[in-house]
């Protein structure tokens, strides 16, 4: 009955109802939508690799290096000799290593040039390694591994035949239309840049930039281990060390390396340096949500107080079947509660429409995978804040509706 009669009360007044609705739904919306975001956006990096010790580029910036070889955003300044790739890789210090090749790309997916290393070594998430939903690794030059987003957003499996353009934009106007790669196999989703990857030899590519070696001989059914096809460059290589207590001796002798200059980051290290400086941008983000949520709350707290000296014949009514001072009081919290729970409900639901329509777009251009799934402990702990602030902002009108109701009677 209590219930009933708040949500009557608020049915009367449509038009206002309408309006503060609409405008805590939005400021909800932003809110959840910046936190979620934020919390996604900060485990889609963490986890992006595990299980590497040093990354090793052309010296550039060290969030640079970690960006273009990590996540695919950006584009390295330079490369580095194939030499120099080598002769580090077979230190003895160095347990394994992946090479890695960028540069090319595929209806605005990047291509990856690497070894078979990379499937045997490359890990994510809490040291996982990557498994194949279907087919299998490169075998011949021309073979190529797609992540799942690019098999599922194209529509592709195994067996299938693609050309790779050269460039990373999401078009580009020289294809390598001589060779096709044929789709060996398709990994399983990971939740990382790799899904948004295609995965070729460093051969294949080799082949379709040097025409004069393309020419001498004949690549389509070319093996892998029968291949003696080396790169001239690549652009970053990953290492896993025997020991990490020698993580920055290695380091230090790469960056002091004489042959060319070279940088080597911990990815973890780096990581941390890169939230450290969005660390002031988050926080800026939340406040800006929070003043939303804020100047909505207000609207609606002036909203409620005109509504209760408009209300004094309503109140009077209530008071004359019987209705006590506290019931008017906890009537107007009521009603504002329903109407903070239905604009959290309508938000809710505007934030997940949007994060499934925009989460292709955040994918493929800015590399980062945010789940439409928000529902969680700190959804459950901004809920609670908001229904609690919705509370307080109603103390102000309930109040005023209680001593209308005191002197009601009197009247």
């Amino acid at each position: 009955m209590f219930i009933r009669l708040a949500y009557k009360s608020l049915l009367n007044r449509k038009e206002s109802l309408i309006i503060s609705l609409i405008a805590l739904s939005v400021s909800i919306f932003v809110l959840l939508g910046v936190e979620h975001i934020r919390l996604q956006s900060k485990e889609s990096f963490s986890k992006a690799i595990s299980g590497t010790d040093l990354i090793v580029g052309a010296r550039s910036g060290p969030l640079n290096l970690l960006l273009y070889s990590v996540f695919h955003i950006g584009s390295p300044n330079n490369n580095l000799s194939w030499q120099s790739y080598q002769e580090i890789a077979e230190h003895p210090k160095v347990k394994w290593s992946i090479p890695l090749s960028m540069g090319d790309s595929h209806r605005g997916y990047r291509v990856i040039a690497s070894n078979q290393d990379y499937f045997k070594y490359f890990q994510y998430g809490q040291n996982q390694t990557l498994q194949f939903e279907q087919g299998h690794a490169y075998e011949t030059v021309l073979d190529v591994v797609l992540g799942a987003e690019v098999a599922q957003r194209l529509g592709y499996k195994v067996g299938d035949k693609l050309h790779i353009a050269h460039g990373i934009g999401s078009s580009s106007f020289h294809q390598h239309d001589d060779y096709s790669f044929t789709v060996s196999g398709i990994l399983k989703a990971t939740g990382t840049a790799v899904d948004k990857s295609l995965i070729s030899s460093l051969a294949g590519i080799e082949i379709i930039h040097d025409k004069q070696l393309a020419n001498s001989l004949d690549p389509s059914n070319l093996k892998l281990e029968n291949s003696d096809i080396s790169s001239h460059s690549i652009t970053a290589f990953m290492l896993g060390l025997e020991r990490k207590i020698d993580i920055f001796k290695l380091q230090r002798l790469i960056s002091n390396y004489p042959s060319e200059p070279l940088l080597a980051i911990l990815p973890g290290v780096t990581l941390k340096e890169l939230w450290h400086m969005m660390g002031s941008l988050e926080n800026i983000l939340r406040l800006v949500s929070a003043l939303v949520l804020i100047s909505a709350l207000l609207g609606l707290l002036a909203l409620q107080m005109a509504n209760a000296r408009e209300r004094k014949q309503e109140i009077k009514l209530l008071r004359v079947i019987g209705a006590s001072p506290i019931y008017i009081f906890s009537l107007v919290q009521l009603e504002t509660l329903l109407l903070t729970v239905a604009s959290m409900a309508l938000g809710a639901s505007m934030l997940f429409i949007a994060l499934s329509l925009g989460q292709s777009f955040l994918s493929s251009k800015y590399g980062i995978y945010i789940s439409a799934d928000f529902i969680g402990l700190e959804t459950g702990k901004l809920a609670a804040w908001i229904l609690l602030a919705a509370i307080l902002a109603a103390c102000l009108p309930a109040v005023q509706a209680y001593r209308h109701s005191l002197s009601a009677l009197k009247q």
